[in-house]
């Protein structure tokens, strides 16, 4: 049984949901990925969210560009959390899209990571399931840990080159 699912409008998103999948992998976390679309598939879309639910998924990741309508219609079709990625497409490079996931109606509410954010909402979705999972809340604190050690380890490595180019002039 999956717990995610990633859903995206197009081929094309994949590029950038692949982050996420690589997070929810990093994880351990089982997903179901789905090419869909709010405009040319929307029985097909809802199909497969009301699948994912009776399956027992927890929580959807949808992408999109343009008018990004693919999150809301999946927030629409079932009462599971909702996490919109907008994607930078179009001639307003995704802000378009980001407008059109953050600005749900009420009562119907998707969360919106930033323009192409696969990670963060990958990220975002592994932090919701650890509210009731202590080992998966565990593995978050070693993540972020680890985020920590790498940020400390960059800055080493500035100083060093820093003394180092001092001493050379």
């Amino acid at each position: 049984m999956s717990q995610i699912g990633v859903i995206m409008g197009s081929d094309s998103d994949l590029k950038v949901m692949e982050d996420a999948i690589k997070i929810l992998r990093q994880f351990d976390l089982d997903y179901d990925v789905k090419i869909s679309s709010a405009h040319r598939a929307l029985e097909r879309t809802v199909d497969w969210v009301k699948g994912f639910e009776a399956q027992g998924g927890k929580l959807i990741i949808a992408a999109a560009g343009l008018a990004a309508h693919l999150p809301g219609v999946v927030a629409g079709a079932t009462t599971l959390p909702v996490i919109g990625v907008p994607m930078h497409s179009g001639a307003l490079e995704g802000v378009d899209a980001l407008y059109s996931i953050v600005q749900m109606p009420p009562g119907i509410p998707v969360a919106t990571v930033g323009i192409g954010a696969a990670r963060n909402a990958a990220l975002l979705a592994v932090q919701i399931l650890a509210i009731q999972d202590q080992a998966l809340s565990d593995k978050v604190k070693n993540y972020r840990a680890q985020m920590l050690k790498d940020l400390e380890a960059k800055d080493e490595a500035l100083q060093v080159r820093i003394r180092e180019e001092g001493t050379r002039t």
